[in-house]
C-alpha cells in the first residue's frame, strides 16, 4: 500500500490555524506510519500512528514541555518522527522523536536559519522513507534542505530560482521533485527538480503561457498526474489529469467541477503500472455543509461521493493496491481508527494510448497545441 502526502508547503498557514486537524496529519510514503499533533488546549504533543498492522494503534511521544501549535511533523519509515520547531521567528530546529519504553527519546539534528521573514517548511515524506527535506521560499530564490538522513545534520542541497510552493515526488527513489514555481510576476508553472544534479530544473507543465499550472499529486507506478490549472476557466482553478511523458493533452472532466464545493485530490491507488486510466483517486470535497469523500477514475465519467467516517482527519487517507481506501479518524471512543471504503465498480474501459519516454520525470506534459478539455462527452 502507499500513501500520498497530506501536507504541502503551500498549506503551511493551515497548520497554524488547526494544529490538530488534517493539516497536521502526515502519512509516510509507504503507508506504514503517520504522525500528528494532538492534545487538549495548549497541552499539545506528538502522536505516532502505526497503520500497517492488523489494527491501527497510536503511541504518544510527549516531552517535558508541550509542543507549539506551528510545530511541523514528518514520520519516517523506521517509525521515528521528525519534529521541526520554529524558534525566535527565524530559526527552525530539527529533532527525531521515538518511543523508549515508557519515555520519549529525542535525537537533535541541528537547525536552519531562514533569512528575513521567510519560513522553512517541511516537504512531503520522501519515497525512500529515510530522508526528509525542507524548503525555504524567498521572493526570488527557493532553497531546499536535507534535514534528516544526511551525514552531518541539515545541509543545503539545491537552490531554485523563483518563489516555489507545493512539493510532489515524481519517482520512487526520492530524486525527482516537482515544485510549483513563480518567476517574477509571471504565472505559476510546475517544474521538475533533480536533487542528484544539484537542483537542475526542467519544465514540467505548461498548458498555456498565461495559465497557472500546478501539480497536485503524482503516481510513479502509472505516471498519473493530478493537475490544478485555470487554463480552461481563467480566474478559477479546475482539476485535471494527465500522464507523465504522454503525448495526450490534460483532460478536465466535467464531473470534477462542482459549483458549490472545492475538490482536492489526496491519494492515488498504487500498483497500476502503466495503467493511469485505471487508478482510483481519492478526493476531499469541501462545502458549506462540511467535508466528505469522493472517488473517481480517469476512465470513468462519474464522481462517486460518500459520507466520511465520524472524526475523519479530513484530507488524509491511503489506498491499498487492491482498491480499498483507508481513512483515518479519531473520536472520543476510538482515538485511532481506520475506516475502509471500497472503490466503486469499474466502468467500461475507455482506451487510452500512453507513450512513455525516458527519463519520464524530465519530460513535460506537452499541451500548448492541444485542446484543454476531453473530446469525449462531458462526464
Amino acid at each position: 500500500m502507499t500513501a500520498c502526502a497530506i501536507e504541502t508547503a503551500a498549506e503551511d498557514d493551515d497548520r497554524d490555524k488547526d494544529p490538530t486537524g488534517s493539516a497536521g496529519f502526515t502519512i509516510t510514503a509507504n503507508g506504514a506510519y503517520a504522525a500528528r499533533l494532538t492534545g487538549a488546549g495548549d497541552a499539545l504533543y506528538v502522536e505516532r500512528w502505526t497503520l500497517d498492522g492488523p489494527e491501527p494503534y497510536a503511541v504518544p511521544l510527549p516531552l517535558g514541555q508541550p509542543e507549539e501549535p506551528h510545530t511541523q511533523l514528518l514520520p519516517l519509515a523506521d517509525g521515528r518522527v521528525l519534529v521541526a520547531r520554529r524558534v525566535d521567528g527565524r530559526r527552525t530546529t530539527f529533532s527525531l522523536l521515538y518511543p523508549t519504553g515508557p519515555a520519549t527519546g529525542e535525537l537533535q539534528l541541528g537547525a536552519v536559519e531562514a533569512p528575513g521573514s521567510e519560513r522553512l517548511v517541511l516537504l512531503p515524506p520522501s519515497p525512500d522513507g529515510i530522508c526528509a527535506y525542507a524548503m525555504c521560499a524567498g521572493p526570488d530564490t527557493t532553497t531546499l534542505w536535507l534535514v534528516a538522513g544526511g551525514a552531518f545534520g541539515p545541509e543545503q542541497v539545491a537552490e531554485v530560482s523563483g518563489r516555489c510552493t507545493g512539493g510532489v515526488w515524481l519517482d520512487r527513489t526520492g530524486r525527482m521533485l516537482s515544485l510549483d514555481r513563480r518567476l517574477d510576476d509571471g504565472p505559476v508553472k510546475a517544474v521538475a527538480v533533480d536533487l542528484e544534479r544539484g537542483g537542475e530544473v526542467t519544465p514540467l507543465l505548461q498548458i498555456t503561457e498565461e495559465s497557472d499550472d500546478r501539480l497536485l499529486l503524482a503516481d510513479p507506478d502509472s505516471g498519473l498526474l493530478l493537475i490544478g490549472s485555470d487554463a480552461p476557466s481563467p480566474g478559477r482553478e479546475r482539476l485535471g489529469w494527465g500522464v507523465l511523458g504522454s503525448l495526450l493533452p490534460v483532460r478536465f472532466p466535467e464531473c470534477l467541477k462542482l459549483d458549490d464545493a472545492t475538490v482536492t485530490p489526496f491519494a492515488v491507488q498504487p500498483g497500476q503500472v502503466l495503467m493511469p486510466e485505471s487508478c482510483s483517486v481519492a478526493l476531499r470535497i469541501d462545502a458549506a455543509g462540511g467535508s466528505w469523500v469522493g472517488t473517481w477514475e480517469p476512465s470513468s465519467r462519474r464522481l462517486v461521493q460518500s459520507a466520511a467516517p465520524a472524526g475523519w482527519l479530513a484530507g488524509a487517507g491511503l489506498w491499498t493496491a487492491q482498491g480499498v481506501l483507508r481513512l483515518p479518524y479519531a473520536t472520543a471512543g476510538a482515538p485511532c481508527g481506520l475506516a475502509d471504503l471500497e472503490a466503486p465498480p469499474e466502468p467500461e474501459p475507455v482506451p487510452v494510448v500512453v507513450t512513455v519516454d525516458e527519463p519520464r520525470v524530465c519530460r513535460p506534459v506537452p499541451l500548448q497545441q492541444a485542446p484543454l478539455t476531453d473530446r469525449r462527452p462531458a462526464g
